[in-house]
């Protein structure tokens, strides 16, 4: 695999990290409209991890310029 392939999937990861962490807020918001209190604070603790790993994706990308 090339580095640019690389660096074009860490993209795609967290791009679709993003999507994915919205939609669950958006889920953890609707748990918490129907009473679900500790389904809604997991969904948010799942939404806390992708940025995380998004974060931690983007510190792999800024390794490529050094």
């Amino acid at each position: 695999m090339s580095g640019e392939r690389l660096k074009g999937l860490i993209e795609h990861w967290m791009e679709h990290n993003e999507e994915h962490r919205a939609r669950l807020l958006e889920a953890a918001e609707e748990a918490e409209k129907l009473g679900l209190k500790t389904v809604s604070e997991r969904l948010r603790k799942a939404a806390e991890s992708l940025g995380e790993a998004s974060k931690w994706l983007g510190e792999a990308l800024k390794a490529f310029e050094q």
